[in-house]
Order: structure tokens, then sequence, then C-alpha cells
């Protein structure tokens, strides 16, 4: 199958703990339990009680696996009853605005990396360029998804 799914932990602000970018046909709890296997050797996810997730992550073997191996609760965010269309679903929203700030970098706009490895390295440094505009907002240097790299 061409193409790939990124997966990603971020905090409740948006900012990234683990990512990972696998290829499209991996199932989404299987791709989430890398994911996680990663982020338990990161110091930050150390004070991690609790993970929401969208549908695809479903699933109450999965979930009470994923307390035993991580000690992390994990919580489904549904639709809302009843809803049609786009809405804003609570506690999703950082992780989208995550996968929107991404996609204003050229790089990775599209899926044009041809390892994995490659992919995930654009995403960490557009991680660092977020967090540097974020520290220094008034800086001459232009942001890193205006540079042509």
């Amino acid at each position: 199958m061409k193409g790939r799914k990124r997966f990603l932990l971020v905090d409740t602000q948006g900012w990234m703990i683990e990512t990972l970018v696998l290829p499209a046909g991996t199932p989404e709890r299987a791709g989430a339990e890398l994911l996680f296997e990663r982020a338990l050797q990161q110091p930050s996810s150390q004070t991690l009680e609790l993970v929401w997730a969208d549908g695809g992550f479903a699933g109450q073997a999965w979930q009470e696996r994923v307390q035993e191996q991580c000690g992390w609760r994990v919580e489904i965010v549904a639709k809302l009853e009843g809803q049609e269309g786009f809405a804003v679903l609570p506690r999703r929203w950082p992780v989208e605005r995550t996968f929107g700030w991404w996609g204003r970098y050229r790089r990775l706009s599209k899926d044009y990396e041809e390892d994995p490895a490659s992919s995930r390295a654009w995403l960490l440094w557009a991680m660092v360029d977020r967090m540097l505009c974020r520290l220094f907002p008034k800086s001459d240097y232009p942001p890193f998804h205006y540079r042509s790299v």
C-alpha cells in the first residue's frame, strides 16, 4: 500500500512527545502500541496518566493492555451524537492543530519521503522550528516553513 500514516502523541498544548511514521496499511492500534513503546523512553511521558484517542483506537482489550503496559488510561473521544459534518471535538484539537502546523511545511505537505525515518526527521525539524518561533516571536530570521529547504 502506498503512503504513510503518521502517529502522534502530544501534550494538552499540542507539543510533541513522540511521533512515528509507518506504512499506510498499519492498523491504528498496532501503530499506537509502537508509538507508546517509544514514548515510554521519553522523560516527558513519565507524568502521563490519561491518553485521549479517536474512535479508530476504540477497543476495551487494547485499552486495558495500554493500561497494563504503560500505566496510562485511554479515553476514546467519539463523535457527538447526531453530528453531521465537521465539528471540533473536545480533547482532539491539540493533535489536529499539530497536524495542521505540519501541513504548512513544504516537505510535510505531501508524502515526499521514501524512507519513514526521513519523514520522521522532517516532523522533528518542524517541531523544533515551531518551538523556536514560540520562543523568539519577533526574530528577523524567517520561520523554517517559509524558507526553501
